[in-house]
């Protein structure tokens, strides 16, 4: 949520996520996001989870 707006590197959540010395299938964060999608979908969110190809995910509000 803090970097609502900016585009939030793949390596940078992998990091977050699990450390540096951790192995990760190379689905997890797909996964991870896949089901954050459907949770806030659930939940009424006014948020969305884009995905930049290459890059990792971005953060946006919903338009009214």
């Amino acid at each position: 949520m803090r970097r609502l707006g900016r585009v939030v590197p793949k390596a940078v959540i992998e990091e977050k996520l699990y450390g540096i010395d951790d192995e990760l299938e190379s689905n997890a964060i797909p996964v991870h996001v896949h089901h954050l999608r459907r949770g806030l979908a659930d939940a009424g969110g006014t948020v969305q989870i884009h995905t930049v190809r290459g890059v990792g995910y971005l953060l946006t509000e919903l338009k009214a």
